[in-house]
């Protein structure tokens, strides 16, 4: 299977280059890299890099695998479409997600519906949000047996999820606040003003998030959409109930999304409605049977902290939940907090995972 891939450099891209790599993904696959700024040049593999804007290029590939952003989506998938060109197409940007024939890929929970999508003719899979993704690998044992009635989630997104840009000028916020240090005789009080002015100051490092992230939150991601949502926030309900085939009778999804300074796992606090009371073991073994890269913290102080932050899980699959219990609101009200890596199941792993099925499928 010829595989086009484009932008393989950026945050996303260079994590699933790396996953291909490590797990020895290349078997039955012919790998070429593109470029939209430099064709021509040598790529990671010591050849050429073929032209991805052009759409000759492009069509002689079986599959494009494309972390390059929506940008470049809107640029070329209807025009390659439109060319004729008939083959598998791998996006992790959000331009093609809601499209009436794309599918969504998160095979731990719908592949078996990715399977019939790849049988029936479909040919662009997009991967869904990264929060959405990491929630529903969170509560999936509960979803799939139709417990739930509704979910409100609270997500703490990572630097990552805006771009490699934002993570670096969250170092370079944490470098310029790391300089003001505590001296003898300070005060906690003085401490703080001075890290306050020093957050005020022109020259801090704000360019790419607009204000600061070390030392503060930002409880705004994308733009405004209606009913007063964020578009970040909208796509829980929507990409979620389209991954799950449940349009028809959607779960509402619903909550507030919020930046914070971890730089690359997405953590999120979710209450839960059940259709009815399930004791909490009942619950706790529906989550954790669900699928291998989930488990369930116990609700104890010194696993949380070494289990349930972001820094616990960056650069692992596991997607665990925690801080579960029951709600004084009544015996069918859940509470858990949940965390995974926002560059993996967040964004390259299903992409890796749905290309070696198309590869499998000999479709």
């Amino acid at each position: 299977m010829r595989v086009g891939f484009v932008g393989w450099r950026g945050m996303v891209g260079s994590v699933l280059r790396s996953r291909m790599e490590s797990e020895g993904d290349l078997d039955g696959i012919e790998l070429s890299y593109g470029s939209t700024s430099n064709p021509g040049s040598l790529g990671p593999d010591g050849a050429p890099l073929f032209d991805a804007n052009a759409i000759d290029s492009l069509a002689a590939m079986d599959t494009i695998v494309t972390c390059q952003g929506g940008d470049y989506t809107s640029r070329v998938h209807s025009a390659l479409r439109q060319a004729g060109w008939s083959g598998f197409w791998v996006d992790a940007a959000s331009t093609l997600r809601m499209q009436p024939t794309t599918t969504l890929v998160l095979d731990p929970v719908n592949g078996a519906a990715i399977e019939a999508a790849i049988r029936s003719g479909c040919r662009d899979f997009v991967g869904p949000n990264c929060t959405v993704s990491l929630l529903l690998l969170a509560l999936n044992g509960l979803i799939q047996r139709g417990c739930v009635e509704w979910i409100s989630t609270m997500s703490y997104q990572a630097a990552s999820g805006a771009g490699a840009a934002n993570m670096r000028e969250l170092v370079q916020q944490m470098a310029f606040l790391g300089h003001e240090t505590v001296v003898d005789g300070d005060t906690p009080l003085a401490l703080d003003d001075r890290i306050a002015s020093r957050l005020r100051e022109a020259d801090f490092p704000n360019q790419h998030f607009g204000v600061p992230l070390a030392a503060s939150a930002i409880p705004w991601i994308d733009r405004l959409v209606d009913d007063g949502q964020t578009r970040e926030e909208w796509k829980a309900m929507a990409e979620a109930n389209k991954l799950l085939g449940r349009a028809s009778r959607p779960l509402p999804i619903d909550g507030i999304c919020v930046r914070i300074g971890s730089m690359r796992s997405h953590a999120q606090a979710v209450t839960i409605k059940l259709n009815a009371a399930i004791p909490l073991d009942e619950v706790e073994g529906m989550i954790r049977d669900s699928h291998e890269w989930t488990d369930v913290v116990p609700n104890r102080k010194d696993e949380t902290l070494q289990r349930l932050t972001p820094s616990a899980v960056a650069g692992t699959l596991q997607v665990p939940v925690g801080r579960l219990r029951t709600l004084k609101m009544g015996p069918e009200y859940l509470t858990a907090f949940t965390v995974g890596d926002q560059l993996l199941w967040g964004a390259a792993e299903p992409l890796r995972r749905v290309l070696l099925m198309i590869r499998d499928s000999g479709a």
